[in-house]
């Protein structure tokens, strides 16, 4: 199968994590809600978990660091809970709040440290200063960002190995096709590989661990 295909298959059968959430990035109110539900993907939790509790935030209406702020560590852990955050209910709270009180210190908005940030590498170093974000949680975030901030973050090392292991070609990949098969890369890891469901997996047909190679 060639390259193209193979690029056509995995973008028809995986949307951007945003999309799955309904989260519009082109709005700014939708790239704060993408910052926090990539906060929550970046905890070492299963995907399905961490949607469930970026939803149970929508549902409390806490879309802004300022609403974040006003609702307090102990109404944070609670919602955390309900959404399956149990393990980590508590340290995640207290990061949360100690990310949104930063960011409003620094840079007022999360679109003013995009402003301030020369480029991509900047953009990366100010987003891990802040305490709890660290390069998995930073690449998350910018790696559908490519196109509503014009940002190129490296290719994450699950995606490269996993289109290694398809034989997939990413040179000449940018915006908006890159992220989805970036994308797409990683939730076929997460979903197929890792729980070895093989024969589920869209990709069976080319992919040299299925086949034995």
């Amino acid at each position: 199968m060639e390259n193209k295909q193979k690029i056509d298959c995995l973008k028809a059968h995986f949307s951007l994590y945003s999309e799955d959430l309904g989260i519009d990035l082109l709005e700014p109110d939708g790239r704060f809600r993408w910052f926090l539900a990539s906060i929550l993907f970046g905890t070492r939790i299963g995907e399905r978990i961490a949607a469930n509790t970026y939803m149970e935030f929508q549902r409390e209406g806490l879309n802004s660091p300022e609403k974040i702020l006003s609702a307090g560590w102990e109404k944070l852990v609670r919602i955390l809970d309900e959404g399956g955050y149990v393990r980590y209910d508590f340290s995640t709270a207290t990061k949360l709040l100690h990310i949104m009180r930063d960011l409003k210190a620094q840079y007022g908005s999360l679109e003013e440290l995009r402003l301030q940030s020369a480029d991509t590498k900047d953009l990366e170093r100010r987003l891990q200063e802040f305490k709890g974000i660290g390069p998995v949680t930073a690449q998350i975030f910018l790696r559908e960002m490519r196109v509503p901030w014009k940002v190129n973050p490296k290719i994450s090392s699950r995606a490269q190995e996993m289109a290694k292991c398809l034989d997939i070609t990413l040179e000449g990949l940018e915006g908006d096709e890159l992220a989805r098969v970036e994308t797409a890369l990683v939730k076929l890891n997460l979903r197929y590989c890792k729980r070895k469901m093989c024969s589920e997996c869209a990709a069976m047909s080319f992919c040299r661990s299925a086949a034995g190679e």
